[in-house]
């Protein structure tokens, strides 16, 4: 099957798609788009959080052929050219990475959030993030990196 989809801003087309295999898998393996993370393959951690129509979700729980002649936003395409967008500045700036796995995922996350909601609560960043999981931090630089972006 072919799948044809707009990745970033981009037109793209990918050859040989087979049934079962999901979004995640054509970003990463087709495309050359490493940013969303395989991490649980069932949609419990978060980290290959990308937008589909303007909407998160698990590109690792959507079948590849779903996103024929839709959007999808990865993590590499939420700031243009070679700059970073706010959140993901702000996440350098508050140390808020450390292995990297779930980054992608909590960005995107943050990213859909200050979209919704610019000067979201503590209990509103919870809420949104709660989908993402990090087995590295206390994520209090997480937060951080969110009430920082909020600010800017």
């Amino acid at each position: 099957m072919r799948v044809t989809m707009n990745v970033n801003g981009e037109s793209r087309e990918v050859d040989d798609v087979w049934p079962g295999e999901s979004l995640l898998y054509v970003l990463r393996e087709r495309l050359g788009l490493p940013g969303s993370k395989n991490a649980c393959e069932q949609g419990e951690c978060g980290s290959c959080t990308v937008y589909m129509d303007g909407t998160p979700v698990c590109a690792c729980l959507v079948a590849a052929g779903q996103a024929e002649g839709r959007t999808v936003q990865t993590v590499e395409g939420l700031a243009p050219g070679e700059g970073l967008d706010r959140i993901q500045q702000a996440f350098v700036d508050a140390g808020a990475v450390q292995c990297g796995f779930c980054t992608p995922g909590l960005v995107v996350a943050a990213h859909d959030l200050l979209n919704r909601t610019p000067n979201p609560s503590d209990p509103e960043i919870r809420e949104a993030l709660a989908g993402n999981l990090c087995r590295c931090t206390g994520y209090e630089k997480i937060l951080d990196a969110v009430r920082s972006a909020a600010q800017s």
